[in-house]
């Protein structure tokens, strides 16, 4: 019987793969895969909000009937895939729907592991550029769209998975809510994950477990070809800092470009 759900509403390239399979090490945690749960409310809410049937009733009823539906909905999902205890759901639209999740269950936590803004751009732009024998289909020549680093760097910034992502993000540092968010490094995770790891269970309030950094087993299982060539979720069995190269992917002009357009972002995860 699940007893609690909590999120993992990282971003896009910032390690929320590698940290759902460390979690699943635990034998009391069930970390799902980019999960489509969150999909499902967010369609029933648009229901509920339009309906005339639901809008001919009272409206208090309909508050509590719609709030026990989304939170039993949600604890019934899982309780027919797992016998767990605890889920961590991953979706990064939990980010941008926080509230709605403080609605389906007050209190809510979610984990949002960051990283390096020009680290997140030239992981796409890497990927873009080692499958040369596929289509990314993002390129018109006829346009001249998306044909040089630069012009890609901007679609990728205003984008899924990343130009979502951002925005939510800095909703929420804008409106304080981030407050009530654990923001994980992904640069500190991988250079200490004991003292991360640490951090997440306290915010959690669950006791802590022992993990195996060395060994990390895919537990997840994600069909990338649904993400054509930008979908990468294999992990590797190893947790360790990576070479940063953004500034030999992207140059140093686009590099300047991002930090300039977030440096909000920069403020406010210590970047430099």
């Amino acid at each position: 019987m699940v007893k609690k759900v909590f999120y993992n509403a990282s971003l896009p390239r910032a390690g929320s793969t590698l940290l759902q399979n460390v979690m699943m090490q635990n034998p009391d945690i069930y970390s799902t895969p980019t999960s489509g749960v969150v999909e499902f409310l967010l369609n029933a809410r648009a229901i509920y909000s339009t309906g005339d049937a639901f809008k001919a009733q009272d409206p208090e009823e309909m508050i509590k009937s719609f709030h026990g539906f989304c939170k039993n909905g949600l604890y019934g999902y899982f309780n027919n895939i797992t016998d767990r205890p605890y889920v961590i759901d991953k979706s990064r639209a939990w980010l941008g729907n926080f509230r709605f999740a403080n609605f389906i269950e007050p209190g809510a936590k979610a984990i949002v592991m960051v990283r390096d803004l020009r680290s997140i751009f030239s992981s796409m732009e890497k990927n873009y550029r080692k499958n040369p024998h596929k289509d990314s289909q993002m390129v018109d020549g006829a346009q001249l769209k998306n044909m040089t680093a630069d012009s890609r760097l901007q679609t990728f910034s205003v984008s899924p998975p990343i130009g979502p992502s951002l925005e939510w993000l800095y909703d929420a540092v804008q409106q304080g809510y981030d407050q009530h968010i654990l923001f994980v490094r992904f640069e500190d995770f991988t250079r200490d994950p004991e003292t991360e790891i640490k951090r997440i269970y306290n915010y959690l309030e669950l006791p802590y477990f022992k993990h195996d950094f060395d060994n990390v087993e895919q537990l997840t299982q994600e069909n990338d070809v649904i993400y054509g060539i930008f979908g990468d979720h294999k992990i590797q069995p190893k947790i360790q800092p990576l070479t940063e190269d953004y500034t030999s992917i992207l140059g140093f002009s686009n590099c300047d470009k991002v930090k300039q357009h977030y440096q909000w972002f920069f403020d406010r995860f210590n970047y430099i």
